[in-house]
């Protein structure tokens, strides 16, 4: 994202919209009536009218995930489990399905990463969520799906609670974000899959620095992790959706415990990794991240906002498109430096608008 971006983005101050939505937490979630922020909670906006923000493509169904292969667009759609390419001008065309995706409730074909000439996707398949690699064949206008891969399998899957976010890291590893599948004690017990990041390598085999012998877990305690990414210094950050009370931003470190259920948001309880910044999920429910421009950027489902997280300050943030796109589920950095944000406005949670689901192109 180049400067101007960035400071027409932090021009003006306008008021904060909200509105509520079952995904990731309960309804009935109710802010401040006072408007005054939540412990932890940087609530501060800005009005980017005087930014162009551009539609790149339009009329997507229940589509999750951005991902680039080279300067190639792919997106993956949850339901139809189908994975598009999309070319500089917008034409869209079917790279392949997911055969074995079994679309139910928040399940389906969730979170995919490119790599090395490889897809990457994870998706719910019957009674499990799954990893598998497919060869991306072909050249960019004419891609398909090799034979698919299990890179991971036997996580536990549920109607809601997933998880789905998977992203390499600058070590090279896949990291994989999964939700606690309505079984909350299950991402306290080491044993389980569920409710941790985990760390893989590119064909599925435990790395040896691992921090727990033997095993894919990288950290424990999530309820329903759904963001991935790193700053240059390689520090992971990851968004979690909670439950009644606080959506977290949480700095991983490997073999951390963050709590979940013991605890939800900053408890101040030494068993526990905080987060470093919580917000009601009312104005949140935080799903797919990036960084760009020294800030962090969260695509937000309930709180139909993109929030800025300065790295300089994690427990500040201000939000963007406040209201304007309805439900956001995912921001990736575009290899021209522009945002790309995917609205989620049909997948059921939301209030479609016309030619929704959109791509949105942050420029100056």
């Amino acid at each position: 994202m180049s400067v101007g971006l960035l400071a027409l983005l932090l021009a003006t101050t306008m008021v904060v919209g909200c509105t509520s939505d079952p995904d990731g937490s309960p309804p009935g979630q109710v802010s401040p009536s006072d408007g005054s922020a939540a412990p932890g909670d940087g609530s501060a906006t800005v009005d980017v009218t005087t930014v162009d923000v551009t539609t790149v493509a339009s009329r997507w169904s229940a589509p999750w995930s951005i991902a680039f292969e080279g300067t190639t667009a792919l997106i993956s759609e949850r339901d139809s489990a189908q994975i598009f390419e999309l070319s500089a001008t917008g034409r869209r065309r079917v790279v392949g399905t997911v055969e074995r995706a079994t679309p139910t409730g928040e399940g389906g074909l969730l979170g995919i990463a490119a790599d090395a000439g490889f897809l990457y996707a994870y998706f719910t398949a019957g009674d499990e969520n799954r990893v598998e690699r497919f060869e991306l064949t072909g050249r960019p206008g004419s891609l398909g799906l090799g034979t698919p891969t299990t890179i991971l399998d036997g996580i536990a899957a549920a109607g809601y609670h997933n998880g789905g976010r998977i992203a390499f890291g600058p070590d090279g590893m896949l990291y994989v974000t999964v939700g606690d599948a309505g079984d909350p004690a299950a991402a306290q017990d080491h044993r389980s899959l569920s409710g941790k990041i985990l760390r893989l390598t590119p064909d599925g085999d435990v790395p040896n620095d691992n921090p727990f012998d033997g095993s894919p877990v990288y950290s424990v305690g999530h309820r329903n992790p759904q963001g991935l990414a790193w700053d240059d210094d390689g520090t992971l950050y990851a968004s979690e959706f909670g439950q009644n009370t606080w959506d977290e931003l949480n700095v991983i470190e490997p073999g951390r415990n963050y709590g979940w259920p013991t605890v939800e948001g900053i408890a101040h309880d030494d068993r526990f990794t905080d987060p470093v910044q919580q917000w009601e999920p009312s104005n949140a429910s935080p799903s797919g991240m990036t960084i760009a421009a020294g800030s962090i950027w969260i695509a937000n489902l309930r709180g139909e906002r993109l929030r800025e997280i300065p790295l300089t300050d994690l427990t500040a943030s201000r939000g963007h498109l406040v209201g304007q796109y309805g439900r956001l589920r995912d921001v990736v950095l575009a290899p021209d430096g522009s945002l790309w944000v995917l609205t989620n406005n049909t997948d059921g949670r939301g209030d479609p608008r016309p030619n929704d689901d959109r791509i949105l192109r942050l420029v100056p």
